[in-house]
């Protein structure tokens, strides 16, 4: 994994390649170009005929081409299971990952979808609905341990080392701006016991497998009471109940955070069981969520939503180490 954490082209330039990569597709998807957002990658609104897509351009040292096309074939096979996800859209010549050149011998992968309706929540939603995610997250998980992965599939892999280390794959969660050498103390001590636990806690198939990585608030779309889930761009090979700790993702101080917990597991138990084995692992999850995402505070700085955080979350999460620390029936949540 590459240490280049963001993608240094500027947004003319990310423009220019998406506007590349557009006039590949049939004319009637040739449409007014706009772009939404950027975090690992640059999201553009297309308007054409009427209707909206969205193009997902990819940053650079990411994702190879088969990783994104293994990820295509996981949503076409959630799809075909009745679960409401994306779907890719072909250019002209039946291609659904583009590969657009760049100067010096680099590329960008792009891909067109479909657009799917819905309205994200944010912080103030009702704690209920995170019922609904935990039972649509069950879903997935009941999906991926039964779904024969085609030959060549490939994904990244979210284990201890890859999240929290330092040559993780979001980078060094020592890097983050308001962090101390004291501080780090507190922070490799829940590491350690954090890696302990989950050694114990094992990866056998019922506990480790494919999952979204990254089901978080800004991944949903509600929409006439139907729960929708988006961007599967970090799905991967994980702890099923990591996708417990990614829907708290960035607000794990928050002070309802305990019960959109408690409301992800109602609704999962919907779904499908958690043993008591599952539920004892929940705070270290949690805890390497919250550290993962340090670390992606760092090397994101330059991010709008890194930026939006404010001056305080870091030391947020060196206070959810204490109490992961100093209590370990505690979830390391809330205010």
């Amino acid at each position: 994994m590459s240490a280049k954490q963001y993608d240094t082209l500027d947004n003319t330039t990310l423009t220019r390649l998406a506007q590349q990569a557009l006039r590949r597709y049939p004319a009637p998807l040739q449409g007014e170009l706009r772009l939404l957002c950027r975090s690992e990658n640059a999201t553009f609104v297309v308007t054409a005929g009427g209707k909206r897509y969205a193009l997902r351009l990819h940053r650079g040292d990411y994702h190879e081409k088969v990783d994104i096309e293994s990820e295509l074939l996981w949503l076409d096979a959630l799809r075909e299971a009745g679960i409401p996800v994306p779907e890719a859209l072909v250019d002209c010549e039946g291609v659904r990952v583009q590969t657009l050149p760049l100067a010096g011998g680099q590329v960008r992968h792009a891909v067109l979808f479909h657009w799917i309706e819905g309205d994200m929540p944010d912080t103030g939603v009702d704690p209920r609905a995170f019922r609904q995610l935990g039972e649509i997250t069950a879903r997935l998980h009941q999906h991926s341990r039964q779904w024969r992965k085609p030959e060549g599939f490939r994904r990244i892999l979210w284990d201890h080392p890859s999240m929290v280390s330092p040559e993780g794959h979001w980078g060094d969660w020592r890097d983050a701006q308001g962090l101390t050498h004291h501080n780090h103390d507190v922070v490799d001590a829940a590491l350690a016991r954090i890696r302990h636990q989950l050694n114990e806690y094992g990866r056998d198939q019922a506990r480790f497998g494919l999952i979204h990585a990254d089901l978080r608030l800004t991944n949903l779309l509600l929409w006439q009471g139907e729960t929708r889930v988006i961007d599967f761009d970090d799905c991967g090979m994980g702890w099923y109940l990591h996708d417990l700790a990614a829907a708290i993702s960035f607000v794990e101080h928050h002070p309802r955070a305990e019960a959109w917990v408690e409301n992800w597991l109602a609704g999962y138990e919907r779904v499908a069981h958690i043993s008591d084995a599952d539920m004892a692992v929940v705070p270290a999850l949690l805890m390497q969520r919250r550290i993962q995402l340090t670390a992606w505070v760092a090397s994101h700085a330059q991010t709008e939503m890194a930026q939006s955080l404010g001056s305080e979350w870091v030391g947020h999460t060196v206070r959810l180490c204490h109490r992961f620390m100093e209590e370990d029936a505690l979830l390391p949540v809330g205010a």
